[in-house]
C-alpha cells in the first residue's frame, strides 16, 4: 500500500515538473487517500499485537 502511494507521489512530481497540473494534482490526491489508508491499517496492525500479546510459547 504504501509503495502505491510513492509511486503515485513520483508520477504526481513527474507530472507537475512537466506542465501536466491536473494529472499532476489526481495523482497527488491518490497519493493522499492511500497514505492514509495505509497508515490506519498499519495503526490496526499495531492494535492487534498488543491486543492478542506473544502467546505462551512452544511447550519444553
Amino acid at each position: 500500500m504504501l509503495g502505491w502511494a510513492l509511486t503515485f507521489l513520483v508520477v504526481a512530481l513527474i507530472a507537475g515538473v512537466l506542465g501536466f497540473t491536473t494529472v499532476a494534482g489526481a495523482a497527488v490526491e491518490i497519493a493522499k487517500i492511500l497514505f492514509v489508508v495505509f497508515l490506519v491499517l498499519f495503526l490496526v496492525s499495531i492494535v492487534m499485537h498488543f491486543v492478542r500479546g506473544r502467546g505462551a510459547g512452544p511447550l519444553p
